[in-house]
């Protein structure tokens, strides 16, 4: 073998640069990739989830749905089943006897001025608990006409693992949120006036 000619031949032959750079180029590629189906999938996912929530307030205001919860909760669970089969799905209601009170707290009268319901004070037992709270919603599905905001939070795993390369959560929560008005066959309870403890 001439060992004149080698260096021509190592520096002509270049055959086998396009597997070297596509090795180096793949791990990227496929993180990429992965990252890309995993965000369109949670996406759809939280979309349809979302769909079905609505779906549900809708349903809520017909007549022959009207306080069958079970029902509701069902018809999203079988909706959100068809597109993540394994998630831990979570239902809650908090009702309020009108839009504006969602997330407000009960109404108090601050005695000493000082920002704080402390015992004494009357405040507006709004959700019928015996205590002041910061959010006079009930955690019952409530009265005629009542608000009532439902929660839908489902729990899975993530479709792709990115989470062992880079370290996000592999578990994926999707909450989702709609308000439904109570239909107008019973009569609400009145809240009473109570004093701080």
């Amino acid at each position: 073998m001439n060992l004149r000619a080698l260096p021509a031949l190592l520096r002509d032959d270049q055959s086998g640069a396009t597997i070297v750079e596509f090795a180096l180029i793949l791990p990227a590629l496929a993180m990429t990739l992965m990252a890309l189906f995993d965000f369109s999938y949670n996406f759809y996912a939280e979309t349809m989830i979302e769909g079905a929530v609505q779906k549900a307030a809708r349903d809520s205001t017909v007549e022959i749905h009207a306080g069958d919860y079970e029902a509701l909760d069902a018809n999203v669970e079988r909706a959100v089943r068809r597109i993540v089969y394994s998630a831990d799905i979570e239902f809650s209601r908090t009702a309020y006897a009108n839009f504006s009170d969602i997330g407000r707290p009960e109404d108090y009268t601050d005695v000493n001025g000082d920002g704080i319901c402390n015992a004494g004070e009357p405040f507006e037992d709004a959700n019928g608990n015996g205590e002041w709270d910061d959010d006079r919603g009930s955690d019952e599905t409530g009265g005629a006409r009542d608000a009532v905001l439902y929660e839908v939070t489902a729990t899975y795993g993530r479709a792709f693992p990115l989470n062992a390369f880079i370290g996000i959560d592999p578990e994926v929560s999707v909450v989702a949120r709609t308000v439904l008005r109570n239909q107008p066959f019973s009569l609400s309870e009145e809240a009473s006036v109570e004093n701080c403890p």
